[in-house]
């Protein structure tokens, strides 16, 4: 059953046609996971490592807020292909041109971070126009199994990519790394601009007249979107830390980009599983869920935190990706199927902008915990303030869980409710 949803999503002529570049372009990002970070180490001031990493990682996605508020006028006639396409342009411009300059050895840490800002302004929209494709071109009933195809891309290449670019940035360097990158946004640039947008579609432009606010009055309608949102908000936010502690705590005991490469690859390979089992998870209750996965990855990270042992860490990382894997599909359907399809890009945009910078203040939190602190101590503290959060959720659920299963006093309500 779940073979034959996802062999439909990749029948779908446009999908067929687009599919392939995304999963360059995730490849491309999954080897930036290194080459973004280990760049910002080598070129920083000796003592600052610490803080211009968390400033580079940071500034690879926190700018996309910025793009969701003051680029939504120039976007919202777009389709979801057209919104890939012009994050996928401004990604390839502005990352290769860090790869010419570190390349020459001529990048400057601010530099390098303002860079890095620009490629990600669009990156809420870019975001937002794949799972827009996705409810553009597929039945209500395939969409979990295209979100789950779609997010597969991204963990799928965190297997391949954080490796190979290992091996490239201590053969080469990453700024060589970074060049790669600039070329698969490229190659997604490319397909998306010559697939032409499918008049069924419904046509974003139909937008013109919405005041830019209605993605947010959107979410704020419905309890379950806003729930979400600000849970997911909280559990990025705690996870920020990690991809600054990470790199830092390998350069401190290995000095080895390969191993840092090597986390993320296990991490993807359990990503890759998870994400793949998502579709298992379509019809369980969406909190428990959400729960038990906060729970497990923050239980996930506790040998990182807990030993310079490289081997329970890496063990640890790979089950963190299978628990995480399936969290974006089952999320992005919930949107889906709650949003008018007019309203969706412009949801997910906003939504994209409220989670992005959680992830990305966490990032810039994590450059001075990890110089105060060190890379493995705050490790630990994600861990546990993440297994808190899962506990928390747990309860509030548990508390809300009598008002909302209370029954209605009407009993023709239900049927009508939908």
């Amino acid at each position: 059953m779940i073979s034959g949803a996802y062999g439909r999503v990749v029948r779908q002529p446009v999908l067929r046609r687009l599919l392939p570049g995304m999963l360059v372009s995730a490849l491309g990002d999954g080897m930036s996971l290194v080459a973004v970070a280990w760049l910002a180490v080598q070129i920083a001031p000796p003592g600052r490592e610490g803080v211009w990493t968390g400033l580079a990682v940071a500034a690879y996605s926190l700018p996309a807020t910025v793009g969701a508020a003051v680029f939504g006028r120039l976007v919202r006639g777009f389709t979801g292909t057209r919104l890939v396409a012009v994050d996928a342009t401004l990604r390839a411009v502005a990352l290769g041109t860090i790869a010419v300059l570190a390349v020459a050895g001529a990048l400057a840490p601010a530099a390098y971070v303002a860079l890095l800002a620009v490629s990600s302004l669009l990156h809420a929209w870019g975001n937002a126009g794949t799972y827009t494709l996705i409810a553009e071109l597929l039945p209500d009933e395939d969409r979990v199994a295209g979100n789950a195809l779609v997010s597969t891309f991204t963990q799928a290449a965190v297997v391949v990519g954080p490796a190979l670019a290992g091996g490239v940035t201590a053969l080469a360097g990453p700024g060589w790394v970074i060049g790669a990158d600039a070329a698969s946004f490229a190659a997604l640039a490319v397909s998306c601009w010559l697939v032409r947008a499918r008049r069924a579609d419904t046509p974003v432009a139909e937008q013109v007249d919405e005041p830019t606010t209605q993605g947010w009055r959107t979410i704020l309608r419905q309890p379950r979107l806003l729930g979400l949102t600000a849970v997911t908000c909280v559990f990025f936010f705690l996870y920020g830390p990690v991809e600054v502690a990470l790199p830092i705590h390998v350069a401190e005991l290995y000095g080895s980009p390969g191993l840092l490469g090597l986390f993320w690859t296990v991490f993807g390979v359990g990503a890759v599983a998870g994400g793949l089992g998502a579709g298992l998870l379509r019809d369980r209750p969406l909190w428990a869920v959400v729960v038990l996965i906060i729970v497990g990855w923050g239980a996930a990270l506790l040998p990182l935190g807990l030993t310079d042992a490289v081997l329970p860490g890496l063990i640890g990382f790979a089950v963190g990706g299978l628990i995480y894997g399936p969290f974006t599909a089952i999320c992005t359907a919930l949107f889906q199927r709650a949003c008018p399809p007019h309203m969706l890009s412009r949801v997910l945009a906003t939504r994209a902008a409220l989670t992005t910078p959680a992830t990305a203040l966490g990032m810039l939190l994590g450059g001075p915990v990890v110089s105060a602190i060190g890379g493995r101590s705050t490790l630990l503290a994600s861990a546990v303030l993440t297994i808190a959060l899962g506990v928390l959720v747990a309860v509030a659920v548990r508390l809300a869980r009598p008002a909302v299963t209370t029954p209605r006093p009407t009993p023709v309500a239900a049927p009508c409710a939908r």
